[in-house]
């Protein structure tokens, strides 16, 4: 008997599962879906509002609870509420240090080059299951909404975003349950949303300015038979309307002689002084003067000083759109559309500035909060086959990647690219001294190369040998029209090379690609939790090899008190390594690198103060 679905919201007949689109933003998302009527149309659940606050909370209680409820929480429990998380996505500590007195919770710096990790009491999470948490409350506000399952969806990123950020996204979808169809670029989706790449025959480039709460690009699209072409992309993936809230922030701390290490401390006055500014910032659209209280702080401001304030800002961003015709090789007569996007785009003097760079109008009618995520919904549309009128070049069916520490698999080119394609990351060696490196390559949607399909295996031999993370080994992925897979592995500083061609794999049937796609949905909480697990026992055997090399090779320098503390912290680590899980490892890993950096900073001094003796500085 075959099973018919009716969707209750619409008393439709369901004739497809549902895949919906996400803008998963740094301030706020949302999700958009196709409705009965073929229309592009925002999820509003229960009344809670269109969008939702990217942000979480952790409760004393173990209680987790994101989005409207949780955003209450920045101004009554500072360090247990994070925001603004996708600016850490894919990030290392190193990126971030300088902005570390804009987050109001523990961003833990265990070591410059490894991606950021966030404390919550005894807790360690990184953004990818932060983010999943985020996009786990979308789902279930779809699910809600339509009252109909919701496993697949389209989630969109800034153009700018580098490879790690993206398969950070696509980590943090499975995460939370879904079945990442495609990740696009946000000014591809915000064109789809105004309709431009509908028409077969429409030929045009356009320029999208998208500013949101923490990322800023512009892009310039080319538009032909259906066909999107990114000719270039510019902008800063640290900028956004965060930094407007900053500026007036810093501009009251100046004004009322406020004491910063005070307020660092005070994260409650912090955090309300931080929301008057940005209620500040959205009251210039309808007044000229702001003038509230914080506490005992008046919180004054004006239109025309919040423009000086923010102007460098704007001129940054105007630059940006410079910099990215100039590698398009157009000139701003060549552009035929401007669409704006962004909530900060709401801001009188970026409309005014952006329409005098280009010379024209800009495209401001449809909501600029929702416009990404109504381009995504119709890219699902797209992909779920009801759409013939947009053009989609053929597709990878499953991701392909390598092997990496732990026997996890490093995507390197999600499934669903459109090929012809390249791609690649940077790799480094784990021990001393290695001069050979073993890159194995996988199919599959799995996280642990185990249940995925191995297509290829090749040693990079002749590695000069140097101490471990110092090689950069490039691999590239390079797959032509034809779905012949080449892989390129060089190790830049010595130029050694290696190549080698996988043809394609026919053995593999429709069918096959489907289960591989259905185990990676059933098994995407269990897959990233082990390899969440995994990843935290790599670092933490490398933090192992790391403190014991650095003792043997300092001992004369160090007291046998330190020698004899910091091999208890290893003990400790060693064994959470054994039985921890993932808290209990970071953990150990956190305590060590906090009692060993004041001696490590120690020698480093004796070190330069050596070096120095008997030298004269000009």
């Amino acid at each position: 008997m075959a099973k018919i679905s009716i969707n209750l919201a619409t008393g439709s007949l369901q004739k497809e599962e549902i895949i919906v689109g996400i803008d998963l933003g740094t301030t706020n998302s949302l999700v958009a879906f196709i409705d009965p009527d073929k229309q592009p149309k925002v999820i509003n659940d229960a009344g809670k509002g269109v969008l939702v606050p990217s942000v979480v909370h952790f409760g004393s209680a173990g209680d987790i609870t994101v989005g409207n409820e949780a955003k209450n929480y920045l101004l009554t429990d500072p360090q247990n509420t994070i925001f603004s998380v996708k600016r850490l996505l894919g990030r290392s500590y190193h990126d971030i240090e300088n902005y570390q007195e804009f987050f109001s919770y523990k961003v833990i710096d265990d070591n410059t080059e490894s991606l950021v990790k966030i404390k919550v009491g005894d807790k360690f999470y990184t953004p990818i299951e932060l983010s999943g948490m985020i996009l786990k409350e979308l789902k279930d506000r779809a699910e809600h909404a339509l009252k109909t399952p919701v496993n697949r969806a389209v989630i969109t990123v800034p153009a700018y975003f580098n490879d790690s950020q993206r398969q950070a996204t696509r980590d943090a979808g499975k995460l939370a349950g879904l079945d990442v169809l495609r990740i696009v670029n946000e000014p591809t989706a915000a064109s789809l949303a105004y309709g431009m790449g509908l028409d077969p025959e429409e030929t045009k480039t356009i320029a999208v300015y998208d500013l949101g709460g923490g990322t800023f690009d512009v892009s310039i699209l080319q538009i032909q038979n259906g066909i999107f072409e990114v000719l270039a992309t510019n902008g800063d993936t640290f900028l956004g309307g965060d930094d407007f809230d900053r500026a007036i922030l810093d501009y009251w701390i100046e004004n009322n002689k406020l004491d910063r290490a005070t307020l660092q401390q005070n994260r409650e006055l912090a955090q309300e002084l931080r929301l008057k500014a940005e209620e500040a910032k959205k009251s210039f659209s309808h007044q000229s003067i702001f003038n509230e209280k914080a506490g005992d702080i008046w919180c004054t401001i004006d239109k025309q000083t919040f423009e000086q304030l923010i102007l460098p800002k704007v001129e940054q961003t105007i630059e940006s759109c410079r910099k990215a015709l100039a590698d398009a090789k157009l000139d701003v007569g060549q552009i035929d559309e401007v669409v704006m996007v962004g909530g900060s785009t709401r801001t009188a003097l970026i409309k005014k500035m952006v329409s005098e760079f280009f010379g024209r109008k800009v495209h401001d009618e449809v909501n600029p909060d929702e416009v990404v995520a109504l381009g995504a919904a119709i890219q699902a549309d797209v992909l779920a086959g009801n759409r013939s009128d947009i053009l989609l070049l053929d597709v990878t069916p499953l991701s392909l990647g390598i092997e990496t520490m732990g026997g996890l698999m490093d995507v390197i080119i999600p499934r669903n690219s459109k090929i012809p394609t390249k791609a690649g990351r940077q790799y480094t060696t784990s021990k001393d001294g290695q001069v050979n490196m073993k890159i194995a390559v996988y199919q599959g949607e799995r996280d642990l190369i185990k249940e995925n399909r191995k297509l290829a295996e090749f040693d990079l031999k002749g590695i000069p040998a140097m101490p471990a993370g110092f090689p950069k080994v490039d691999i590239n992925f390079i797959l032509n029209a034809d779905g012949i897979l080449k892989i390129q592995a060089i190790e830049l500083r010595s130029g050694v090379k290696q190549e080698v061609e996988v043809k394609p794999a026919y053995g593999i049937t429709d069918d096959l690609v489907e289960q591989m796609l259905m185990d990676s949905i059933t098994h995407a909480k269990e897959d990233v939790a082990q390899r969440m697990l995994i990843e935290a026992r790599t670092e933490g055997e490398q933090t192992v090899y790391t403190v014991e090399g650095f003792i043997k090779k300092h001992s004369t320098h160090l007291s046998e008190n330190e020698i004899a503390d910091t091999q208890e912290y290893v003990t400790k680590l060693k064994e959470a390594l054994t039985q921890g899980d993932k808290d209990s490892v970071h953990k150990a890993i956190d305590e060590l690198n906090e009692f060993t950096r004041p001696f490590a900073e120690r020698l480093m001094d004796e070190a330069i103060s050596t070096a120095m003796k008997g030298k004269s500085v000009e």
